[in-house]
């Protein structure tokens, strides 16, 4: 196998292994629509040479905003401005799949207070203090139907695939780490039953959309938090067996749950040397290996011959950067004309500053206002 060969995951084309994992850009308006700023953030990565490309993470419910800035995707009036944003990649020959989120206490937007943030269980978040309502099945079947219309939305928009984020402490994440998730009913205890969620969710958008979209599913492979408390690697063995079995078309391995209180993220710094890139090889190398479904590596990913004898030393199919594709959105095309080429990238994870947007290596960064 090869990092440029084409392949095909459902209906999508790719003609290279490399991805666009989402990356929060922070440039819609304050109700989600999207801005021409954002539209040209996309245009650029289309046009340099990713093989797919997911977005940031849209809402799927107005009174669900878990940061500002987020694209919206919650009701009819979104999908033409979506429309347009698919158009856009597709005429540079890049498919493209929008992430969805629900956030519940994992919210760090400054009107969570007005509205009614839903978890699994009433343990309030370490790191944003909130301590969310516990769901009951009503709850959870109003939270699988708004992913599921919203996968809806995506279709009619044109979107090749919908990403599910299952990770980081989302509401999603939260059902299958211990510490948020108390339950004793059948959305609690087993892996099974914390899973059981996400199964819904996939089963509820296959039958709603048919067989063109593909669905994806981003999650963690551990919490990295004190022992009992969160997701562990075998666990999560386990649960990308249960979302192979639902359906899934394609996982994206991360790690880190943000409720740990522990001030961890999931993007490190100072990983100059190839040594200390991919770092997530080892847990995401095993889960690969558990499944059939194509599975994605994230984490760091900065050497290209690293990436491809990773490719040809596990079963790990594909890599997905984020960093680096907002300090070079050509990266991808340079590597493809020169495979010794080393990005920009250093990891310093100063993509965010007040009022903006871009890296700071860059003379040019991107402003958040017009």
């Amino acid at each position: 196998m090869q990092i440029f060969e084409n392949t095909k995951i459902r209906n999508i084309k790719l003609n290279n292994r490399i991805i666009r994992s989402a990356l929060w850009m922070n440039m819609a308006d304050n109700d989600g629509r999207i801005t021409p700023k954002l539209y040209k953030v996309y245009e650029e990565l289309a046009k340099g040479g990713v093989g797919l490309i997911i977005t940031g993470y849209a809402m799927v419910d107005p009174n669900d905003r878990p940061n500002p800035g987020m694209m919206g995707i919650y009701d009819d009036s979104f999908i033409e401005e979506h429309k347009k944003l698919v158009d856009i990649a597709h005429g540079n020959a890049a498919p493209i799949a929008l992430q969805v989120a629900y956030g519940g206490s994992q919210t760090f937007h400054p009107d969570y207070k007005n509205t009614t943030l839903f978890g699994p269980s009433a343990v309030e978040n370490r790191v944003t203090k909130i301590t969310p309502k516990e769901m009951t099945k009503d709850d959870i079947k109003h939270v699988v139907k708004m992913f599921t219309n919203a996968a809806v939305r995506a279709h009619k928009a044109g979107y090749d695939a919908i990403e599910l984020h299952g990770a980081h402490g989302y509401l999603l994440s939260q059902f299958l780490t211990p510490f948020c998730n108390r339950r004793s009913d059948v959305y609690g205890g087993s892996i099974e039953n914390r899973s059981r969620i996400y199964v819904e969710v996939i089963e509820s958008i296959r039958k709603a959309v048919g067989d063109d979209l593909a669905i994806m599913v981003k999650m963690n492979h551990d919490d990295y938090m004190d022992e009992g408390e969160g997701l562990t690697v075998p666990e999560a063995i386990e649960v990308a067996k249960i979302l192979e079995q639902a359906g899934v078309d394609m996982l994206e391995i991360s790690g880190v749950n943000e409720t740990s209180g522990k001030g961890i993220g999931p993007a490190r710094t100072k990983i100059h040397k190839p040594a200390l890139q991919s770092y997530y090889l080892e847990p995401t190398r095993k889960i690969a290996k558990a499944v059939n479904v194509p599975v994605i590596l994230m984490g760091g990913n900065r050497n290209y011959k690293r990436l491809q004898n990773i490719l040809e030393e596990t079963s790990i199919q594909y890599f997905s950067i984020a960093r680096p594709l907002l300090c070079e959105p050509d990266l991808v095309n340079k590597w493809k004309e020169n495979t010794d080429y080393k990005p920009m990238c250093v990891s310093c994870n100063g993509c965010y500053r007040k009022g903006e947007v871009g890296c700071v290596l860059q003379e040019k960064l991107i402003p958040l206002s017009p």
